[in-house]
């Protein structure tokens, strides 16, 4: 993996400081000087290995310990995983996804037994559908930034766990405050597909995300279809508390794929993992990975575990990246949530039961097929022009959101189209069908296209970034629960139902306008999003690699525990440059790349060094 050279510790001290070139010694020295009057890195070694960073000096001489990086680890890491590895974890990430989805709407065909069974109206038995979206949304933004500090597997564990838990209380209630309250903290313990999307940033770059980020976006729409799919012969055959046992069973078993079939794959969390098999195997008793040196007291104090709660919602709200792409998809999902409602006052005028209302929702999961057949070849559009304008950052960024010109018009026109054919016979029900699979297009389009820009734009925190794109998704979905059956009752006169739906087409061709306005004003919301531009600054400082971490995601303390393992005082060794070349400093350890881009990473920043080296002498 490495080759090594003699340690600095075992090297003669005299010769650190040898230099053949008087302008070398006097710009080293004046280096020493200039470190020597910054006390927040007074302890940091920087003559330690190219590849590590050596942030503390406890104690004696042998006791310093090293940081590893990705450079050092490339080929253990998430990004380094086979092809089949990452669409086999992506696949299992899938049906999780599809069964948080399922938990959503599945709810929603029980209301009829539930108000019967306990004695309160169908519109207070809804009110266990608006709490758990509600929950909800704030669940995805608690246990999102979670899943970046502790890893991915353990927070998803978790999460799956307590929502299984939290189904007893609501299958097995003995009065309806039980099963609100078990609703609730199902909600709350539901971590969604901030986490799951997180995880294809730790295994794809942004230049080859778009096919994964397209293939889970399906799952997360997919499964609130598949709930009324299912339901609708639940209702009609089942009582109501198996529409929560069927999500047990469900949930049950894709915790256990997951336990069994998914690997961490969070860059920072395998990276001490790595750290400690290199110690325990003798090979480095020195190296430590990035978040072992914090310790227990910092990492889990008060301040600390507030600074990565609030995360995802500082990003919501200081974000203009994410709080606009947020509110439009958060809105667009809400107006189709608020559609779905009137299914059942729809199709009851063509005398449709349980079966066949749930059986309609199939024309909206053709709709997202579709959408996502069609994207495929708008991504390979979208590498093409990527690689041919490499310096063009509308190319990098904005081109994402491209194929989104096209399909966010679907949202109007389907909902048009379904609200002038909702009217009953002698209109045949296929023409709402129709409208129904034109706005499935459109919902699955526009969450697509935001959360592959997102994740493009943030990078390791994605996780909290789509964080706040869930939370409107599903906090507006739940609000919208209540007043959606009354909306559509009592809006307008005799045509109530078209009336209703044609208000909501009317305002869906408000946030197609949205669309146009963040496709062309997109470079001065990323100028505008501070957190999105220090990671792009971090990432062309890095010589275009990938980061696992920024300063501005941290608390004080981690930030200076991070500012001085990343710094680059003291020349070429323990720089970034260093790593990739393979150079040995004075007295240091090299890491040969064994990974093609690697190595080509590697002979690049020889190229530039050996450039910067002719200007500095001419």
């Amino acid at each position: 993996m490495a080759d090594t050279v003699p340690n600095h510790k075992d090297s003669d001290p005299e010769q650190k400081e040898h230099v053949t070139n008087p302008q070398e010694k006097d710009s080293l020295q004046g280096e020493k000087d200039s470190s020597d009057s910054i006390p927040a890195f007074q302890d940091v070694d920087f003559n330690g290995p190219p590849g590590h960073q050596k942030p503390f000096n406890h104690g004696e001489e042998g006791d310093e310990k090293w940081i590893l990086t990705e450079e050092d680890c490339e080929d253990e890491l998430g990004f380094a995983f086979s092809e089949i590895k990452k669409w086999t974890i992506l696949s299992v990430i899938f049906i999780v996804q599809v069964s948080m989805n399922f938990n959503t709407s599945l709810y929603s065909n029980g209301i009829g037994g539930i108000s019967e069974h306990f004695g309160v109206s169908e519109q207070a038995a809804r009110c266990g559908a608006m709490i758990f979206l509600v929950a909800y949304a704030f669940g995805c933004e608690l246990w999102a930034p979670w899943s970046e500090e502790l890893g991915r597997k353990p927070i998803l564990q978790a999460s799956l766990m307590l929502v299984n838990i939290f189904q007893l209380p609501v299958a097995l209630a003995p009065n309806f405050g039980c099963l609100l309250a078990g609703r609730f903290l199902g909600g709350l313990s539901s971590a969604g597909g901030s986490v799951t999307l997180g995880m294809i940033a730790d295994m794809w770059d942004s230049e080859h995300q778009q096919y994964a980020v397209a293939f889970v976006v399906f799952s997360s729409v997919g499964g609130s279809a598949l709930g009324p799919i299912v339901g609708g012969f639940v209702e009609a055959y089942c009582s109501w508390r198996w529409t929560i046992w069927i999500q047990l069973i469900f949930g049950g078993a894709v915790q256990l794929m997951h336990l069994v079939l998914v690997p961490e794959t969070r860059t920072t969390v395998m990276m001490d993992h790595i750290a400690k098999k290199r110690r325990k195997s003798g090979e480095d008793p020195n190296v430590y990975g990035p978040n072992e040196l914090v310790p227990f007291k910092e990492k889990f104090n008060f301040r600390e575990i507030i600074t990565t709660w609030i995360r995802p919602f500082k990003m919501f709200l200081t974000e203009p990246i994410v709080l606009t792409l947020s509110l439009l998809s958060g809105f667009s999902d809400a107006l189709i949530f608020m559609f779905l409602q009137s299914y059942a006052l729809v199709y009851k005028q063509w005398g449709f039961g349980p079966v066949e209302i749930g059986l309609a929702f199939i024309p909206i999961m053709i709709g997202y097929f579709i959408a996502w057949f069609s994207f495929i070849p708008a991504i390979r559009r979208n590498i093409k022009e990527r690689a041919s304008k490499p310096n063009d950052e509308k190319a990098q960024y904005e081109s994402r959101l491209w194929w989104l010109l096209f399909t966010a018009p679907c949202l109007p026109i389907g909902l048009f189209i379904f609200a002038w054919t909702s009217g009953g016979p002698p209109i045949h029900w296929i023409g709402t069908m129709i409208g129904a699979a034109i706005i499935g297009i459109a919902n699955y389009s526009i969450y697509m296209a935001t959360i592959d820009y997102m994740i493009t734009a943030y990078g390791p925190y994605s996780a909290s970034a789509t964080g706040g794109n869930g939370w409107s998704r599903d906090f507006l979905a739940g609000v919208l629960t209540l007043p959606a059956t009354p909306f559509y009752q009592n809006i307008g006169g005799k045509q109530h139902l078209q009336d209703a739906s044609t208000i909501l087409a009317c305002i869906a061709l408000v946030l197609v306008i949205a669309v146009y306005v963040i496709y062309w004003k997109g470079p001065v919301l990323r100028k505008r999003s501070p957190f999105a531009q220090e990671l792009k600054g971090a990432k062309e400082e890095s010589g275009g690699r990938r980061v696992s971490m920024v300063p501005g995601a941290m608390s004080n303390s981690r930030r200076a525990s991070y500012a001085a393992s990343t710094s680059r005082r003291g020349g070429l060794a323990g720089s970034r440059a260093a790593s990739m070349s393979g150079r040995p400093g004075p007295g240091s350890r090299t890491t040969t790349a064994t990974n093609p881009k690697a190595r080509e990473r590697a002979e690049r920043a020889n190229e530039e060094m050996e450039k910067e080296k002719n200007e500095l002498y001419v």
